[in-house]
C-alpha cells in the first residue's frame, strides 16, 4: 500500500507531504475539490513514479528540479515481487521507496530504497504494488480489441496465452525458414551452377592475403628497374669510393688518438663503430644493386596477376581477405545446396511438431476460456446487480471460425466481444454501440472490482471514473467503491459526495494566490471540515444551513455503517 507521498516543485504544488497510514491494509481514501484545483497533480505524481514520460515544463517555475518520492509497504505474501526487488539488488524489505527527480534539461532519474534504477525495471515494479483507473479507461471497452485482454485477466489465463504466443513464433519463425528454403530449391540447380563457377574461379587464383599490395609494390619496381639500377649504381661507388676510403682514414686517426691520449677511447669507439656499420651499408648497397633487373617479361606476369586480382576484387569484395571469406561462404551454402533435401525434411519435422503443440495449447487455452467466460458473465451480473442495474444483461459473445492452423493466432483462435443490456427484457448488444457515458463509467467500475480480486495489487487509484453519474446509480457506486477498498486500499479523485461521504480519509485540493503566486495544496480534512466540504459538493455556492445538515447526516451515516 502507498504509505506517503513527498512533492516539490511539480506543477503548481511547490511542497507537498501526505500521509495515508492510518488505514492499514486497505481503506478509502479521497480527493477532491473545485474543478481546476490541481486534483490531478497526484496523479501525475503517481505516473512519474511508475516511469511514466518525464517533461521539464512540469517543473514548477523558478525552481531547478522537481523531486517526487513515495513510500509503499509490501504485502509479505507477494512474494513475486518482493523476489523482484531482491533479485535487482533493492533488497528484500517489505518497506519500498521510489524516487524520481526531474531537472532542467528534462532528464530524469529513478532510484530504488536508495539505489539507481531503470525506468523498465520500476515500471514493472510498481504495476505490482497499484493499478490506476481513469476516465479515459473507459474507451478500453470500446476497443474490442481489449475485451480478450480483460478475459485472460481475469480467468488468470495471461501465463498460458504467454505460453502459447512463445510457441507460435517459435512456429512461425521455422515456418518462414521452410518457406525460404523450399523457394531455393526451386532455384538450387541454377544457384549451384553460379556458386561452383565462383568458387571455381576463386579456387584457381589461388588467393593469398596482401598478395595484391606486394605485386603492386613489384610491378612499381620493375617499371622504375632502369632508374633504379643507375641510381643504385652511382650511390655505391660514392659510398665505396669515397665515404669508405674516408671512414677508413678517420679510423687508423682514432687509433693513434687514443694511443696518445686513453681518454679518447670511448670517443674512438663509437665512431669506429659508425665505420663498421658505413662497411655493412655499403655491402647491403651493393647487394640490393646487384639484386635489380630490368624484366619485361616479369612485369608483365605481375601485370596479367594483378589484373586478375582487381578483377576478383570487383566480383567478390573490396580486399583479397573478402574475396577468401566470399569463396568459404560459397562452399558453405553450396553444401548446403547438397544437403537440401536433408535439411528440408529436419525443417519440417520442426514446423509439424511446433505447429502440433501450438495447436493443442490453443485447444486447450479455448476451453480454459469458455469456463471463463460462463464465470465472468456471472460475476459481472453480480457486480452490475450492486451497481444499480437491475436485471442487466452481460454476455460474452464468441466469433464463429475453424479452428484451423491457418486460423491461428500468437493469442489463440479466439475472438470475443462483450455485449450489454442495460434495461430488463431488451436483448444484449454490441456493447461499443449501446453503452452510454455514465454506463461505461459503471461497467469499467465493475471489471476493475473483478480483475482486482484476481490480482495481488494493494493500491487501486480512480481518477473521476465517476464522470457522468448521478442519482441512484452514484450511491450504487460509491458503495461499491467502499466495497472495494475493504481489502484493497483504494485512492478516488471525485466530485461525488456520496463517495467522499464514505472515504476513510478525506484531502482537499485548493489553488491560492501567495505573494503574486498561484500555488496548489492538500490539506487532510478533519469532520466539521468534511461537512463543509460535502456542502459545496451538494450545492456549490448556493449551499445552506439545511445543505450542511444534509452532509453531516451523510457523515454521520457513514460512520454508522462502519461501526
Amino acid at each position: 500500500m502507498l504509505c506517503e507521498l513527498r512533492v516539490q516543485n511539480l506543477a503548481l504544488i511547490s511542497s507537498l507531504e501526505l500521509n495515508f497510514e492510518e488505514h492499514d491494509g486497505g481503506g478509502l481514501v479521497v480527493m477532491t475539490g473545485e474543478t481546476g484545483a490541481g486534483k490531478s497533480i497526484m496523479l501525475r505524481a503517481i505516473h512519474l513514479l511508475t516511469g511514466g514520460r518525464a517533461s521539464a515544463d512540469w517543473i514548477r517555475n523558478g525552481s531547478g528540479s522537481c523531486v517526487i518520492e513515495a513510500l509503499f509497504e509490501v504485502n509479505p505474501r507477494h512474494r513475486d515481487l518482493l523476489s523482484r526487488l531482491d533479485e535487482s539488488g533493492f533488497g528484500e524489505d517489505t518497506t519500498v521507496v521510489i524516487k524520481r527527480v526531474i531537472n532542467q534539461s528534462g532528464r530524469s532519474k529513478l532510484y530504488v530504497n536508495g539505489s539507481l534504477a531503470t525506468v523498465k525495471l520500476v515500471s514493472a515494479i510498481t504495476a505490482d504494488m497499484l493499478s490506476v483507473a481513469s476516465q479515459h479507461d473507459h474507451q478500453k471497452l470500446m476497443q474490442t480489441a481489449n475485451h480478450l485482454d480483460f478475459l485472460d485477466t481475469y480467468g488468470e489465463l495471461i501465463e498460458d496465452r504467454q505460453g502459447l504466443a512463445k510457441v507460435y513464433d517459435q512456429w512461425q519463425t521455422r515456418l518462414a525458414e521452410l518457406v525460404a528454403l523450399h523457394q531455393q530449391e526451386q532455384d538450387k540447380e541454377q544457384r549451384r551452377d553460379f556458386l561452383k563457377f565462383q568458387l571455381e574461379e576463386i579456387e584457381q587464383a589461388a588467393v593469398v592475403p596482401g598478395e595484391d599490395e606486394e605485386l603492386s609494390a613489384e610491378k612499381k619496381r620493375l617499371k622504375s628497374a632502369n632508374e633504379l639500377i643507375k641510381i643504385s649504381k652511382e650511390s655505391h661507388y660514392l659510398f665505396s669510393n669515397e665515404i669508405l676510403d674516408s671512414m677508413s682514414k678517420l679510423r687508423r686517426n682514432l687509433e693513434q688518438l687514443v694511443a696518445l691520449d686513453p681518454q679518447a677511447e670511448k670517443m674512438a669507439e663509437e665512431i669506429g663503430g659508425l665505420t663498421f656499420q658505413a662497411e655493412d651499408y655499403a655491402t647491403e648497397l651493393r647487394h640490393y644493386r646487384d639484386g635489380l633487373e630490368s624484366n619485361p617479361i616479369r612485369l608483365e606476369q605481375v601485370s596479367e596477376r594483378l589484373d586478375i586480382l582487381h578483377g576478383l576484387k570487383r566480383k567478390y569484395g573490396t580486399t583479397l581477405e573478402e574475396v577468401i571469406e566470399y569463396g568459404e561462404k560459397a562452399q558453405h551454402e553450396l553444401s548446403r545446396i547438397e544437403n537440401m533435401d536433408r535439411e528440408i525434411a529436419e525443417l519440417e519435422a520442426q514446423v509439424q511438431k511446433l505447429e502440433k503443440r501450438a495447436t493443442k495449447l490453443a485447444a486447450d487455452l479455448s476451453k480454459r476460456r469458455r469456463k471463463v467466460a460462463a464465470a465472468m458473465e456471472k460475476a459481472m451480473g453480480v457486480e452490475l446487480s450492486s451497481l444499480a442495474f437491475n436485471q442487466s444483461g452481460f454476455e460474452v459473445r464468441w466469433q464463429g471460425h475453424e479452428q484451423t492452423s491457418d486460423n491461428l493466432r500468437a493469442v489463440g483462435w479466439d475472438k470475443i466481444e462483450f455485449f450489454f443490456s442495460a434495461n430488463p427484457g431488451e436483448p444484449a448488444r454490441q456493447l461499443v454501440k449501446v453503452a452510454s457515458g455514465g454506463e461505461l463509467s459503471r461497467l469499467m467500475l465493475a471489471v476493475k472490482c473483478l480483475l482486482a480480486k484476481k490480482d495481488m495489487v494493494d493500491t487501486v487509484i480512480f481518477d473521476e471514473v465517476d464522470a457522468g453519474i448521478g442519482g441512484e446509480a452514484a450511491e450504487a457506486v460509491a458503495r461499491k467503491i467502499k466495497q472495494l477498498s475493504s481489502h484493497h486500499q483504494v485512492f478516488c479523485i471525485t466530485h461525488l459526495p456520496q463517495i467522499a461521504a464514505r472515504g476513510d480519509l478525506h484531502f482537499q485540493v485548493s489553488k491560492e494566490v501567495e505573494e503574486g503566486r498561484t500555488q496548489s495544496s492538500v490539506i487532510q480534512l478533519p469532520h466539521d471540515h468534511r461537512v463543509k466540504e460535502l456542502a459545496r459538493m451538494l450545492a456549490g455556492d448556493s449551499a445552506t444551513e439545511q445543505t450542511q445538515a444534509w452532509a453531516r447526516e451523510m457523515l454521520e451515516r457513514e460512520q454508522e455503517v462502519q461501526q
